[in-house]
Order: structure tokens, then sequence, then C-alpha cells
């Protein structure tokens, strides 16, 4: 029996360049700031505490880089989860309750138009203005801005963009 296409579900291209651009900027923050971290990309991760596993569309460890730095395979039940984890939310909706569970310490949603940040404070996700990684860069602001940019002026341009306003930003401060 042949399987209808319909029944295949492959993200849309708007999805693979949210994802891709949205961590290349994130990875490119975290450089410019010389700070450590491990992208671990979309990796998936079960718990028994969890209802069922989950797979970010992209994820970081960044203050327990060193924890898991050289790793060839992470235990949850000894390895700390992720420090933050982006879900692009353009084909689905993303439940906070498993990454609550798991215990990732920041979940950015981006749902085509606007980035949501969520900050795991006693068990529960809070949103905020800024990323306790970053204070003082408003990058709900700028990574909606930045990433829309990128579908009109191309990826290159956009990220060298991007960088130069981290490093002004990074001068101010």
């Amino acid at each position: 029996m042949q399987i209808p296409l319909q029944q295949i579900i492959v993200p849309p291209g708007q999805q693979l360049l949210m994802t891709n651009v949205s961590w290349q900027m994130y990875e490119q923050l975290l450089e410019e700031l010389n700070m450590e971290f491990w992208n671990l990309a979309s990796t998936t991760f079960k718990s028994e505490a969890m209802s069922q596993g989950l797979e970010a569309d992209s994820c970081f460890y960044i203050k327990n880089e060193v924890a898991v730095r050289g790793k060839n395979r992470l235990d949850l039940t000894v390895d700390p989860p992720p420090d933050l984890a982006i879900e692009i939310d353009i084909t689905s909706r993303t439940h906070l309750n498993n990454y609550q569970v798991l215990g990732v310490g920041e979940l950015w949603r981006f749902n085509g138009t606007k980035l949501e940040i969520n900050v795991l404070e006693s068990g529960q996700y809070l949103k905020s203005d800024e990323s306790p990684h970053f204070p003082g860069f408003p990058l709900t602001e700028v990574i909606p801005k930045y990433l829309e940019q990128s579908k009109i002026e191309g990826r290159n341009k956009t990220m060298k963009a991007f960088r130069a306003w981290v490093q002004s930003k990074k001068a101010l401060s």
C-alpha cells in the first residue's frame, strides 16, 4: 500500500530557516560575549518523570557546559538538563510541562513574528522581557527583527548586521 504524500510531515522551509538562523544568532551572541557553550541542536530528551520525550528545535548548555563537556552520551539522572531550549512554533505550539519537568532553565518560543522568553522559577515558567543569560539585551525585540531581515536580505548579510549590533551593545555596557 502506498502512503499518500499528505501523511508525510516535513517542517516547512520557514520553520527550518527560522530554526537555523535563530540558533546561529544565539551562537554569535555567546561567542561575542565570550561565553562557552555546547549546542546540542535538536537532541531528543526522555525522562521517566515526563509524559513524553521532547525534542527542541535547538538546545544549549551554557552555565552547565563544563558539566557535560566531552561527554558522548548524557544521562539526565546525573547530568543537568540544557540551560536553554529554542522552539520555533510555526507548525505547532510547544507545551511547557515537559520542559518544566526536565528542568530546562530557559525556553524561547518563536511563533514567526514574536519571541517569548520563559524563565523557570520554582518549577514554573514565567514570561520575561529579557534572558537571564543576557541582561540588558532586548532580544525579544531584536531577534524577530533580524529573523525577518534574513528573509529579505539573506542569511550572511543579516548575520553580519546582528554580530555588529551585539558588538556595539557590548561596547556600551
